[in-house]
């Protein structure tokens, strides 16, 4: 379980980002040929049942195969096409955080930082569970009906996750 969990983080990192780092080529779509993968791995010994036993047993869903491609639901630092479409959210999301962030969230709201979206959930055991891999959690509400009036575009990835732009301060409490 170790060696998967190991992986998963490994295949995160290349299809999140840095493919550079083994000389993957990701498409605009962020879609990486599988084979090229396992030729290019050094650090694991890879094969197509390994990876998708990862794919499989991923806890969070990160990663989608389509045929002889592989790649990463959300979560990108580097910019990839997605291909998502806007959707309407349920009326309130919300975002798990540790404590030591909420007076930064609370002057600029939520950002990127150095992802493509800012992440949000539908329930709150999973804000909760995202927040406390940072510290003391906290969980802030999100108005979605607002931000939807006013024009924010959502969008959901293919594991759930809804993801946004920006989130600006007026429509988060906690």
């Amino acid at each position: 379980m170790q060696k998967l969990n190991r992986i998963s983080k490994y295949l995160s990192f290349i299809l999140r980002h840095k493919p550079e780092a083994v000389n993957l080529k990701l498409d605009e779509k962020g879609w990486a040929d599988i084979d090229e993968i396992i030729l290019k791995t050094k650090k694991f010994s890879l094969n197509r049942k390994l990876i998708e036993k990862v794919v499989l047993e991923d806890y969070k869903q990160r990663y989608i195969i389509d045929g002889d491609k592989i790649r990463a639901n959300q979560g990108h630092s580097i910019n990839v096409d997605l291909e998502l479409k806007p959707q309407i959210p349920p009326k309130i999301l919300y975002h798990g955080t540790a404590t030591r962030f909420i007076d930064s969230i609370m002057k600029t709201g939520l950002k990127t930082q150095n992802r493509q979206y800012v992440h949000l959930s539908k329930d709150l055991k999973t804000a909760k569970n995202v927040g406390s891999r940072h510290g003391k959690v906290v969980i802030l509400n999100i108005d979605t009906v607002s931000m939807l009036e006013d024009g924010v575009e959502f969008y959901i990835s293919e594991n759930g996750v809804w993801l946004t732009n920006h989130v600006p301060v007026k429509y988060i409490t906690e």
